[in-house]
């Protein structure tokens, strides 16, 4: 957790092979699982945020493909900032269009 912005985007760049100027928000979390940082680029130049929990840890989705990229939604993200268990979240059934490409 002692990476700037610098290093960070170097990161995303070399090692998850992703372009930090995308505008997507990139998440890094330590090992014990109490701190987070946050890269995003804002168009005009990058932000960080920054959380360390005084107790408790971050509870993270679990992608059994590759730990160390993975892609969640908003909601999500939303959900493990404020220490809710990702576990007893149930969505109800909708509707969802899938969009067939026609030739």
């Amino acid at each position: 957790m002692r990476k700037g912005i610098d290093s960070l985007a170097g990161i995303v760049n070399n090692e998850l092979e992703k372009n930090p100027l995308t505008g997507d928000l990139f998440i890094f979390i330590n090992k014990r699982k109490r701190q987070v940082k946050m890269l995003h680029w804002q168009g005009d130049g990058f932000a960080v945020f920054y959380k360390r929990l005084e107790k408790g840890t971050y509870e993270f989705a679990h992608n059994n493909e590759d730990q160390n990229n993975m892609c969640i939604e908003a909601q999500t993200l939303q959900f493990i900032l404020e220490g809710i268990k990702l576990s007893s979240i149930k969505k109800r059934k909708r509707y969802t269009h899938n969009v067939v490409n026609k030739k």
